[in-house]
């Protein structure tokens, strides 16, 4: 099989539209988190969600850096965001002026859980009240989840394989591990593959609030909400944003001098066959994931220095992974460190597993771990597990492990490591 290497990074987020400047801020313990601002929450059991930021504030998003004014306007904000964030991969990768030879062997797999939701809301409305022919005849194609994959192909000439992953809050991992294993396949040479999400809306917040699964006990003190781990966590944080890479095969990466992150060594994915929102009770698909994820990698669990969890600050999710590393990583757990980086950014549900996964990469490129806000008073099952509380951590971290479990029960675990 062959070897799965990072070349490129790129983030879109509620802390920073760009990779740098999005980790400098994790790091220095901020939230994204503060009350909606995209239409008026004021009615709604929830009234809080992680926003990317307006191009006018500090670390604002400006589409148009990367995304063409005429696709803004036809397209969903998480189809936006997906192009901007792949822009920003490639880029970091030098590896926007490729042959057409080059562009054959390169593809895309960027998903998302949700996709189009505000256009579908928006457009529904119109059709209501204006009949069929007011409705927008970019509807469809501006909706779509496969259209990140879509638009990115178009705009860099890939011709390469084009997937989009639709696994709710897994999306993102999966489309990694998926374009991973395309390339270790010899189906392809450079994949762009991520996810992202935009879903901060009307019917999007009533939903996920009617399904009790946001937080609703913060409204007045958003920046308090996401906090995985604490006993007095009551939901998650609706966030939005996209995070792409661009994976290459070692040996093209090597030919070519490229810039090199990391390394993609373990895989993992499983079924719960459970419920539909509930995890299993003995977090066994969780389990079984990483459990997969760590046998690809060849790694000893006393490798994995790091582990950036699902953590989504729900009641019961959170402590159902912590008890599945637990019983995975055993005696191993005492010299790890594990965070939820959710607690800062909210989450970024199909976009959630591929910008945790950058944020993976930077932490062994850094030496340093983010860490896990609010967590003022931990559960008893915490007891034990370094979980950064408050403040990120400086330490060696040389392999890393990252989850992400969505509805439906569907898991996915990555394994990275520094490369030596």
């Amino acid at each position: 099989m062959r070897r799965v290497v990072v070349t490129g990074l790129g983030l879109v987020t509620p802390l920073g539209a760009d990779v740098e400047t999005a980790w400098r801020n994790i790091i220095a313990g901020k939230s994204g988190a503060a009350t909606i601002t995209r239409f008026d929450a004021s009615d709604y059991a929830c009234r809080i969600a992680c926003e990317v930021k307006p191009p006018e504030h500090e670390y604002g998003f400006d589409a148009g850096k990367r995304v063409d004014h005429k696709v803004q306007r036809q397209v969903d904000l998480f189809i936006t965001f997906g192009i901007d964030a792949a822009g920003q991969a490639i880029e970091d990768a030098g590896l926007t002026d490729m042959s057409e030879p080059e562009r054959y062997r390169a593809g895309c797999s960027i998903g998302s859980g949700i996709g189009g939701l505000p256009g579908i809301e928006s457009e529904s409305l119109v059709l209501a009240a204006k009949g069929p022919r007011r409705v927008s005849p970019h509807f469809v194609h501006g909706r779509l989840i496969n259209l990140i994959s879509g638009q990115v192909s178009i705009k860099y000439g890939l011709m390469g394989p084009n997937h989009a992953v639709v696994t709710a809050c897994s999306t993102g991992a999966h489309s990694i591990g998926d374009a991973a294993r395309m390339i270790a396949m010899d189906d392809a040479d450079v994949m762009l593959a991520g996810g992202a999400e935009s879903a901060i809306c009307p019917i999007g917040i009533a939903g996920f609030a009617q399904a009790r699964a946001l937080s609703t006990n913060f409204n007045d003190t958003p920046e308090r909400a996401s906090r995985p781990y604490d006993v007095d966590r009551d939901g998650f944080v609706m966030g939005e944003g996209a995070g792409v890479v661009v994976l290459e095969e070692y040996e093209h990466a090597k030919a070519r001098g490229a810039k090199i992150y990391a390394e993609v060594i373990g895989y993992g994915l499983s079924g719960d066959a459970y419920h539909v929102t509930a995890p299993h009770p003995e977090g066994s698909g969780a389990y079984r994931a990483m459990e997969m994820a760590m046998r690809k990698s060849g790694l000893a669990l006393s490798d994995i220095d790091y582990v950036n969890a699902h953590g989504t600050s729900t009641p019961l999710g959170d402590e159902l992974e912590l008890g599945a590393v637990r019983r995975l990583f055993g005696s191993a757990i005492d010299t790890m460190s594990m965070s939820s980086t959710k607690s800062a950014i909210g989450h970024l549900l199909g976009g959630a597993g591929a910008v945790e996964s950058i944020f993976c990469i930077l932490a062994m490129r850094d030496g340093i771990v983010p860490p896990t806000l609010n967590l003022d008073n931990p559960s008893e099952n915490c007891a034990g597990v370094d979980l950064v509380p408050h403040k990120a951590k400086e330490r060696r971290v040389r392999a890393v492990l990252n989850n992400s479990f969505g509805f439906g029960g569907t898991n996915a675990s990555l394994v990275m490591k520094a490369m030596d």
